[in-house]
């Protein structure tokens, strides 16, 4: 996908999240996401956060709180946002900034476009929701987390098997057999193993043994 395209499809997600979300109630903010040790509004509030470019200078504070570790800098600044305010302002952050096209220096779109994708079904499926990933999207995201090495290492962790989308030509990977929707994929990709029952093919059983049942953290 190009840019713009991409682009589009992120604001897109954002404003469905800022949907699916607005009018939760206060109980079903504090639900576990997909991801460890965040809830729906820490996750929520990170995706809020991505247009939000802190300066060089606050993130060189943040990160040496969180010792240097990527993943406790992105947990704990989403954590802080979260609960400095309520979920319906996380909500008008959303919409505010989803055509905001700000990154943070690290980044560019095309991991923008993962993140969000992602994080979106992080926060529907433990609510019991459903929201489309577009397909072409899906793709290539997970082209790009397939390719990309750090901070998924997803080829070294689905060593062993073949991923096979059903609803695309995207396929992936040496081995047994693992097939189902690109956006399943897309998450098995990105350390979500829950929904792994949705998957099909010999290489199921291969990385329910690989991988407890477990989730993941949000990069």
């Amino acid at each position: 996908m190009d840019r713009e395209t991409s682009w589009h499809v992120i604001a897109e997600q954002r404003l469905g999240l800022a949907d699916l979300l607005d009018g939760l109630a206060d109980e079903d903010w504090d639900t576990a996401s997909l991801c460890a040790g965040w809830r729906v509004r820490d996750v929520a509030a990170h995706v809020a956060l991505v247009p939000q470019v802190p300066s060089v200078w606050s993130m060189a504070v943040e990160g040496v709180r969180a010792r240097g570790s990527f993943h406790r800098l992105n947990h704990d600044l989403a954590v802080r946002h979260a609960t400095g305010r309520t979920g319906q302002q996380t909500v008008t952050e959303l919409r505010q900034y989803a055509d905001s096209r700000r990154l943070p220096a690290p980044t560019n779109y095309r991991n923008v476009l993962f993140d969000v994708l992602v994080h979106v079904q992080d926060i529907a499926i433990p609510l019991g929701r459903t929201w489309p990933t577009p397909l072409d999207a899906a793709r290539a995201a997970a082209e790009r987390v397939w390719t990309m090495g750090w901070p998924f290492w997803a080829r070294r962790r689905l060593r062993g098997v073949r991923l096979t989308a059903t609803d695309s030509d995207w396929t992936v990977g040496d081995g047994a057999d693992v097939r189902g929707s690109t956006s399943a994929l897309l998450l098995l990709l990105t350390g979500r193993t829950a929904t792994l029952p949705e998957l099909t093919g010999d290489g199921v059983a291969l990385l329910t043994q690989r991988f407890r049942p477990t989730v993941a953290r949000p990069r």
